[in-house]
């Protein structure tokens, strides 16, 4: 009992290698990372199909798929239910719900059967003392070199900000790109924050030298104009 409570606990973290798993799912089967080389993936699970959070959730994915398609990332969704389940409920998404202007919605992305729990249990979304037959709202942001670069975690009563999930993404591709961060409530087009200085004669420098374009409140913390 201990070693399945501990199987059921183990999570990648942040900055580990997102587990392999191959499964079978609504678009056929897939096998991760190979299938994913080269662009960024968001996996998420639900707890189960037919329920009217998940419904909410998969319809607001489904419609901002494009949006994350052009950022260069795929989505993945995975549940504890079968694949004739997924099918199921797919369809009626498409055929019947309409939810908040959203109709006719078309769930593009695989939907992993994950009956076994072989996925489930490899990225620690079935956690101990809840329910085994059902996966956590749990969300992993996966980089191009298939390492976890974050992991959010949502109760069953309460669906994800899919606006917050992209912003996120958006903000990590620009600091990888540029090696710079960003601040709270950041948002597309907002200053972001320089690497503080290394050295007390850097940030001696710092504090002296105006640069265009760039402010700083003190050595530690200065910011880029994005605007």
């Amino acid at each position: 009992m201990e070693e399945e409570s501990k199987q059921q606990m183990s999570m990648p973290l942040i900055g580990d290698d997102a587990p392999k798993f191959k499964a079978k799912t609504t678009m056929g089967e897939i096998n991760f990372p190979e299938d994913y080389k080269g662009k960024w993936v968001i996996l998420f699970s639900h707890p189960a199909d037919f329920t009217p959070v998940c419904t909410t959730e998969f319809m607001t994915f489904a419609s901002m798929q494009k949006e994350f398609k052009d950022l260069n990332c795929e989505l993945i969704g995975l549940s504890i239910d079968s694949i004739y389940a997924h099918i199921a409920w797919l369809r009626t998404i498409k055929e019947k719900i309409e939810y908040k202007g959203m109709k006719n919605v078309e769930i593009m992305f695989p939907v992993i059967e994950d009956l076994k729990m072989d996925v489930s249990k490899k990225f620690g979304m079935v956690q101990p003392n809840a329910s085994t037959t059902q996966a956590v709202r749990a969300v992993f942001l996966i980089d191009p070199k298939a390492k976890v670069r974050a992991v959010l975690y949502y109760p069953l009563s309460n669906g994800r900000n899919m606006q917050e999930i992209k912003r996120l993404l958006v903000a990590m591709q620009k600091s990888d790109k540029e090696q710079i961060a960003t601040p709270a409530n950041w948002q597309p087009g907002d200053d972001v924050i320089i690497p503080p200085p290394g050295s007390c004669g850097m940030a001696k420098e710092r504090m002296e030298k105006k640069e265009e374009g760039k402010y700083c409140l003190d050595w530690f913390m200065c910011f880029r104009k994005e605007k």
